[in-house]
């Protein structure tokens, strides 16, 4: 379960929907789905989990130009998972840093 689950998004964005809404945001395996994200967070943290909803997020391009050559790449792509838990349930991301 843990190679499901990267590490979670703590952003000012996502910090607040979790505050209101009780969404939290997770990088996932690019392979996973949303089955086998439920069972690991629900394994993980101990909550009841109602709605995932997942987005593979596409690295931006990147250029460098240095004295001889001008470098293209990209950035990293991931794949994230955004996790409705049950109402009066909440995640504590803090504890684990």
């Amino acid at each position: 379960m843990s190679q499901i689950l990267i590490r979670p998004i703590v952003t000012e964005k996502m910090t607040a929907q979790g505050e209101k809404e009780g969404r939290y945001g997770f990088m996932v395996a690019k392979t996973s789905n949303k089955v086998q994200i439920k069972q690991a967070v629900e394994k993980e943290y101990n909550v009841t989990v109602t709605g995932v909803r997942t987005m593979i997020c596409i690295g931006k391009d990147r250029t460098r130009y240095t004295k001889s050559v001008i470098l293209k790449g990209r950035t990293q792509s991931y794949k994230k998972a955004i996790v409705t838990v049950k109402e009066g349930e909440s995640i504590d991301l803090y504890t684990s840093i």
